[in-house]
């Protein structure tokens, strides 16, 4: 009798351009995500030159999110309809378009050409913020998929250091508004350069999705046969946004999720006016900090990634990481008043270990919870979250700095924190679908191995 190996019923494939298909995107979101603070690290000055208010600066940021909120069901829908390659070539057309219009920005009466240019970097954003969790479930296998949404993220973060370390590098506070003027003008260029450089790449080397499905998971969402068990082809988009919505726990992740990123993101377009409160003469501080703090998220989100693969444990890791950020906005706050600048760059570090690597902890979380509904529409809603209450925790942070001081901005965000950690507390982190679905399959694949064999003795 000839016995043969037994052939399974789906085949899987890891190719190794994944991690080409992974660079190109870091790259894309790295270029995005610097143009984010461009001003606002260096709003003192830009308030300067165009003879603006701290408001109008502050909007420079916020308009990232503000032009998020309106269109992140369509391009979710673009994500989940048209696939990845579609998705990230219109985010990448619209933030060079956008870049090259700031370039012709750079006279003292043209702010309304730059904010228009940095409105349409903004809006490029949503084809590329909800990318990192489909990316990494499309080409990634089940060991590797949280660490690769955790490098996807890697991509934002790394642009956002940048954003805080090069415009106060390249931009001096010069009493010659001329002398400024070139500097931005220098400015511009190069952040004009390298997103047409990454649109180059997308063109000419992003695909859609490999061949073969990478995972078990994938290949029931992929499989005509298994739609009933997983998910619906013929299942509408709105249909998917309603299932989330009322999926209890994905509701509690989505607002703790918008609290804790909302956090990050007024602490960051508030940074320099609240650093130069206590340290004169420190743009360039403020930037290193903000570098230090992004930075350590980067490490933060990886790390995080990490122990997701290694161990499951999505809600403990969402608890602690969420308690670490916490404490880390507490220190941060009473440290400012101690007149030693390097405390500020411990605490901060600290602080955006945690808060910051929360994203891509985030991002899985979310996909563990909703799964079999496409990654991008449940991180398009998380990143739809966090825009929504950064721009209103902006808005009023920004009063309340002007009004009361840092000490009071701060603690409030601190309470928010603790709020966004209480209704984390509330999420069932054992309803983990995607694991399931995965288990389940393997199950099935193992029974018909075994039937399989039994035919042929």
């Amino acid at each position: 009798m000839l016995e043969q190996e037994p052939v399974p019923s789906v085949q899987c494939r890891q190719y190794r351009r994944r991690w080409f298909m992974l660079l190109i995107f870091v790259l894309c979101s790295t270029a995005n995500a610097a143009h984010w603070m461009q001003y606002s690290i260096i709003a003192n000055i830009m308030m300067r030159y165009y003879n603006v208010s701290s408001i109008s600066i502050n909007w420079t940021s916020m308009i990232y999110m503000a032009c998020y909120i309106p269109f992140v069901f369509p391009a979710s829908w673009v994500l989940q309809r048209k696939g990845l390659r579609i998705t990230l070539l219109s985010g990448a057309i619209i933030m060079v378009t956008g870049s090259w219009l700031k370039v012709l920005s750079a006279s003292p009466d043209l702010f309304y050409l730059a904010f228009i240019g940095q409105a349409l970097v903004g809006t490029a954003q949503i084809f590329i913020l909800g990318v990192p969790a489909r990316l990494a479930a499309v080409w990634f296998g089940p060991k590797q998929v949280s660490t690769a949404c955790s490098l996807g993220v890697f991509g934002n973060q790394v642009g956002i250091a940048l954003g805080f370390l090069i415009p106060p590098a390249v931009v001096g506070n010069h009493e010659d508004l001329e002398v400024i003027g070139r500097e931005l003008k220098h400015l511009y260029y190069g952040m004009a350069i390298g997103p047409t450089i990454v649109l180059c790449l997308v063109i000419f080397f992003f695909q859609k999705e490999p061949p073969m499905p990478p995972s078990l998971a994938q290949a029931s969402l992929r499989s005509k046969t298994t739609k009933t068990e997983a998910y619906d082809n013929n299942h509408t988009y709105l249909q998917s946004l309603k299932s989330l919505i009322t999926n209890r726990n994905f509701a509690l992740l989505l607002v703790s999720y918008g609290i804790n990123i909302g956090v990050f993101y007024v602490v960051s377009t508030l940074l320099n006016q609240i650093v130069l409160l206590h340290f004169a003469d420190a743009e360039e501080d403020a930037g290193r900090i903000g570098l230090t703090i992004v930075v350590a998220g980067v490490v933060g989100s990886v790390t995080g990634g990490v122990v997701l693969d290694k161990t499951h444990k999505f809600k403990e890791c969402t608890l602690v990481v969420y308690f670490m950020a916490l404490a880390g906005m507490l220190a941060f706050t009473f440290t400012l008043t101690l007149g030693h600048i390097w405390i500020i760059y411990l605490t901060g570090g600290f602080l955006g270990f945690f808060m910051t690597g929360y994203l891509g902890i985030g991002y899985e979380f979310a996909a563990e919870l909703t799964y079999p509904i496409a990654e991008g529409t449940s991180s398009g809603l998380l990143n739809a979250s966090s825009e929504v209450f950064g721009v209103i925790f902006t808005l009023v942070g920004g009063e309340i700095l002007d009004a009361y001081g840092d000490i009071v901005t701060n603690c409030t965000l601190t309470a928010l924190l603790l709020a966004g950690l209480a209704m984390t507390l509330f999420i069932q982190g054992k309803d983990l679908k995607r694991q399931a679905a995965a288990a389940l399959r393997r199950s099935h694949t193992h029974l018909e191995q075994e039937d399989m064999m039994t035919t042929q003795t």
